[in-house]
């Protein structure tokens, strides 16, 4: 996926998530929505600044990476959402190309889906939209519904 396709799921997801969270589509929706969209634009970003150093979708697209990204607001109460743009763009990477990510880095062996799409295909755009409506989808559902890590959902919420 490239960075107009990472940065408009991004976006779409951060709408989703302020309405998923806040359903009613007044001031608190808007204000999830304002919370959620930047950590999660800039966690969407952040793996390809392996472009800059590194090996490409290996040095910063990889479970190690989401695992530090995902602990920072634990132990340090800041970043919040960002794991949230970097795990997106990890499955746009996995299921929106063909090539795959080094999920186990430095372990090289990169893992893909077989119906990927080639970044340049007039397809990755419907491809981008389509992930991010099962992404919303899959968050709604463990948000409205009773599972078993709703408690997770929960503290997610009680952050916004």
């Amino acid at each position: 996926m490239n960075k107009e396709g990472h940065v408009l799921n991004a976006v779409l997801l951060s709408i989703g998530l302020g309405y998923v969270f806040h359903p009613s589509g007044d001031v608190p929706t808007f204000r999830a929505i304002a919370e959620i969209s930047v950590p999660v634009v800039l966690g969407a970003l952040f793996p390809d600044v392996d472009t800059a150093f590194g090996k490409h979708r290996k040095t910063l697209h990889n479970l190690p990476v989401l695992a530090v990204i995902y602990a920072y607001p634990v132990f340090f109460d800041n970043l919040h959402f960002v794991w949230i743009g970097v795990a997106t763009h990890y499955v746009l990477d996995v299921l929106g190309s063909k090539r795959g990510i080094a999920l186990f880095y430095p372990y090289e062996k990169e893992y893909n889906l077989p119906f990927g799409v080639p970044v340049s295909s007039k397809w990755a755009t419907g491809v981008t939209v389509a992930v991010t409506a099962v992404e919303i989808a899959l968050v709604a559902v463990v948000v409205h519904f009773d599972l078993p890590i709703q408690d997770l959902s929960a503290s997610v919420a009680g952050l916004i």
